[in-house]
């Protein structure tokens, strides 16, 4: 057994691409071995801003050899006679020559298309060695990424150049070459710490020798390290840092030789919102905050910055990064000062200058269509009440939503906005609900996000984004595959989740096509129909409630049974009250766990079966108005007709499944006794109707027919 070992050295990495990057090569390399039949005991995969690896131990040396049995000609057509022991065809003849065997070699094998000759085929395996340095070059070439560049003569793009390859099957060198980079024993260590060559003798040892070199390639190890020093300085000076998982995932990728660093502002900065505070910090610096070790609420005027550098000088790395965040942090101050120096309203004019899309207008043209979508907004939800006081704070909060756009803060910070418009709300005297309220509708910012608590917050949120999806789908720009630049998805999925959370009855038709006159009456030129547009959207967010149902652990066939299968009425009554079709799917999944969905299913079905021969209109649930008495004579029929005429009028899904299952005998007894398809036109209608009356009874709580049999 032998260890191969192929190292990409580079100019420093952008840290998201090395992090993708081991993601691919965790897929890539050992599907690529396992296609060429050679087996490993470990795959490691490594990763620094200047390196990516991999150390593949316990490799044979060469592959296994290989028995293939090819098929041959018909063995009538292969011997005289059909014949084994009769006079070779020349098509046999030159079957045999091509797999490289003898005539007498072949066997007859029957086939379900008859008998015919095969080949066993023995393909000796190739040494480890030639087929590694084959395929390396494709675990580097196929590597995808953003923003890939070329910078040699060929047409081979890459996030940075390649400055070195190493390539070694145990202590040999394996030769490879990538845009006129041979590849080598010598590596590359720390920039600062080791800035000589580093030679790898053995493969197996990559990771050791490069430790040695102050480099730790293992990039679990380098995480730790940095958690370890953060929770050490952070005891000593008897704090407590805050940790983002995003942050720690980045700084791991962006040091070699990772030392956590205290460093420090001035005191006066804490005047500042936290938000603002952390922005610079983390978001630009990359800094970890720090926080009174007895009050998480508490920022300190510390930071720890993770550095690269040589730890002797922590000092004056420290010092340095001090006067960075100090700089960025007095902008900030000016930036905020200035900004809280009028009041958030009389921003509002400047909205007009921001182009919200160019076909859609600007900014304050979306927020004059946000305060009338939020008034329907309110009207679609038919279990929501609010009271003048209410209806006014939701106004002035849809008018004030944008304002903190156009601030000198956000202009520099845009991941600012919103947060930045509830303290400037604040600062200008707005109620609370209103400052929230601003904070709140950009809620949820993304899958797992929080979602809004105050009734502004919840209206506005709601609004905004349906303004967006009405307006972007009104130009017909609908997203295709992975392409989304108005975070569609997210806006309709946010919709549906504030809906959930708050167990609105939201009809979101009404809401669309109110949506859609407030764009028609404020004069925007959107190129589709009306009707298109809201059949597009009410697919659009139908899709969207089908993922997020799935995600609450509602089987799939369940969801398509609430949102019905090719039929377009039903769906849309299932977007007309979007809790309620949540309730009925969790609903569903529960009694199919309960098994009571399985002792109901065969009722419905055998009914529906046969009411499908009818004409009964899907909405009927009445059986008195589409059922004669008189034409029932059958003791059966009559049982039937009685047991659904007694089905509770109104029932809770609880009921609707008792009242079901009770009619299962006498649903079986009517089939037992009954000629449904009766010749006397009159009787089989009477006779189907009662049968659709049962279905769509039955479809009050789903469609049954897109339902896998329990």
């Amino acid at each position: 057994m032998v260890a191969f070992l192929l190292e990409v050295g580079t100019e420093e990495l952008p840290a998201s691409f090395v992090t993708d990057a081991m993601a691919q090569w965790h897929r890539l390399i050992p599907a690529s071995l396992i296609d060429r039949h050679l087996t490993s005991s470990q795959i490691d995969i490594y990763g620094t801003p200047r390196r990516l690896a991999v150390v593949i131990e316990g490799l044979p040396v060469q592959q296994p050899d290989q028995t293939l049995e090819v098929k041959g000609p018909a063995l009538a057509a292969a011997f005289a006679n059909g014949d084994i022991k009769g006079e070779p065809s020349k098509a046999v003849i030159g079957f045999a020559r091509s797999k490289g065997v003898e005539v007498a070699d072949l066997v007859v094998q029957s086939t379900d298309k008859g008998e015919f000759v095969f080949a066993h085929q023995t393909i000796l395996g190739r040494p480890s060695a030639e087929i590694l340095a084959e395929i390396a070059p494709s675990w580097i070439t196929r590597l995808e990424g953003k923003r890939l560049m070329r910078w040699a003569s060929g047409e081979f793009r890459f996030p940075r150049p390649i400055r070195w390859l190493v390539a070694l099957l145990d202590e040999k060198i394996l030769s490879i070459e990538i845009e006129n980079c041979q590849s080598d024993r010598i590596s590359k260590g720390h920039r600062v710490l080791h800035p000589r060559p580093v030679v790898i003798d053995v493969a197996a040892d990559y990771v050791a020798t490069l430790r040695e070199a102050f480099v730790i390639v293992d990039v679990a190890e380098r995480k730790q390290r940095i958690c370890t020093q953060i929770n050490g300085v952070t005891e000593l000076i008897s704090a407590k840092a805050e940790v983002p998982a995003a942050l720690i995932e980045e700084v791991t990728q962006l040091v070699e030789w990772p030392t956590a660093i205290v460093g420090e502002f001035d005191r006066e900065f804490l005047q500042l919102p936290d938000p603002v505070i952390k922005t610079e910090m983390v978001s630009h610096q990359r800094y970890f905050p720090i926080y009174a070790v007895d009050d998480a609420t508490q920022l300190l005027p510390y930071f720890i910055t993770i550095s690269n550098g040589d730890p002797e000088k922590s000092k004056l790395i420290a010092a340095g990064n001090g006067r960075v965040i100090r700089a960025r942090l007095s902008d900030g101050k000016f930036f905020y000062d200035r900004d809280r120096s009028v009041p958030l309203e009389s921003f509002l004019p400047q909205l007009q200058k921001v182009t919200f899309q160019e076909q859609l207008g600007s900014v304050g043209a979306k927020v004059e269509r946000i305060r009338a979508i939020a008034q329907a907004s309110i009207e679609a939800i038919s279990n929501l009440e609010t009271t003048a006081e209410e209806k006014q704070q939701i106004d002035r909060t849809a008018d004030l939503c944008k304002a903190d756009l156009v601030t000198q803060m956000v202009k520099e910070f845009p991941e600012l906005q919103g947060i930045m418009g509830q303290y400037y709300a604040q600062s200008s005297n707005e109620t609370e609900v209103v400052a929230q309220g601003i904070l709140e509708h950009y809620l949820p910012r993304g899958a797992g996000d929080r979602l809004p608590e105050t009734l502004t917050g919840k209206i506005v949120a709601i609004s905004d984004r349906i303004d967006t999806l009405v307006g972007i789908f009104g130009l017909g720009i609908v997203p295709t595959g992975s392409s989304d630049p108005f975070a569609l998805r997210r806006a309709a999925s946010g919709v549906v989740q504030i809906a959930w959370d708050n167990n609105y009855a939201l009809d979101l038709p009404q809401l669309l096509q109110a949506s859609i006159e407030v764009y028609r009456q404020a004069e925007v030129a959107l190129t589709i129909s009306d009707k298109q547009i809201l059949e597009n959207l009410c697919k659009w967010f139908e899709q969207r409630a089908r993922t997020l149902l799935q995600d609450l652990g509602v089987d799939y066939d369940l969801v398509d049974a609430v949102f019905g299968v090719d039929d377009p009425d039903y769906a849309l009554a299932a977007l007309r009250d979007l809790s309620r079709t949540r309730d009925r799917a969790l609903f569903l999944q529960q009694i199919r766990q309960d098994k009571t969905l399985g002792e109901i299913y065969e009722v419905v079905n055998r009914a529906t079966r046969l009411a499908v021969q009818g004409k009964l209109d899907a909405n009927v649930t009445d059986v008195q108005a589409v059922v004669s008495l008189k034409n029932l004579a059958v003791p059966a029929e009559i049982e039937l007709y009685q047991a659904i005429e007694a089905l509770p009028k109104q029932p809770n899904y609880a009921e609707l499944v008792t009242a079901i299952d009770s009619i299962a005998p006498v649903l079986a007894k009517f089939f037992d006794d009954v000629m449904v398809m009766d010749e006397n036109l009159e009787i089989r209608r009477d006779r189907l109707n009662m049968l659709g009356v049962l279905r769509n009874y039955s479809r009050i709580l789903a469609d049954f027919s897109a339902m896998r049999p329990a």
